[in-house]
């Protein structure tokens, strides 16, 4: 069973920094972590939800959101199964649920999510 966990959230001040953890697990994607892009997005209350963060199987390539572009830096280990997210200099308008994201052979994967409550 694939299966995506998030660690890291919690209750920080602005100018605050976080570290968020995805952990994937099972057949689905250690068959294929070779070819496995990890991603965040985050969704706010009342909003939609939008792409934060992406780094691609090899781990080098990496994208980001405007918003957070110098803030955020994403990385991957050589297990290829971890992503972390090293979030700086948080902002009240960080707030959100942080999902972990894999898109792998057509389909989406998600975690359960991780809150991020950033108080100014």
């Amino acid at each position: 069973q694939a299966q995506l966990v998030e660690s890291g959230g919690g209750s920080v001040q602005a100018g605050d920094s976080l570290r968020l953890s995805c952990v994937a697990s099972g057949r689905t994607f250690s068959t294929f972590d070779y070819d496995m892009d990890m991603g965040w997005y985050r969704q706010a209350p009342g909003k939609e939800r939008e792409v934060v963060a992406r780094i691609d199987w090899s781990g080098v390539n990496t994208s980001y959101a405007d918003a957070v572009q110098g803030r955020f830096t994403i990385t991957r280990p050589n297990t290829k199964l971890t992503t972390y997210t090293r979030m700086t200099s948080l902002q009240p308008e960080d707030t959100a649920m942080y999902y972990c994201n894999v898109p792998l052979r057509g389909v989406d994967y998600w975690g359960q999510g991780t809150q991020v409550p950033v108080s100014s």
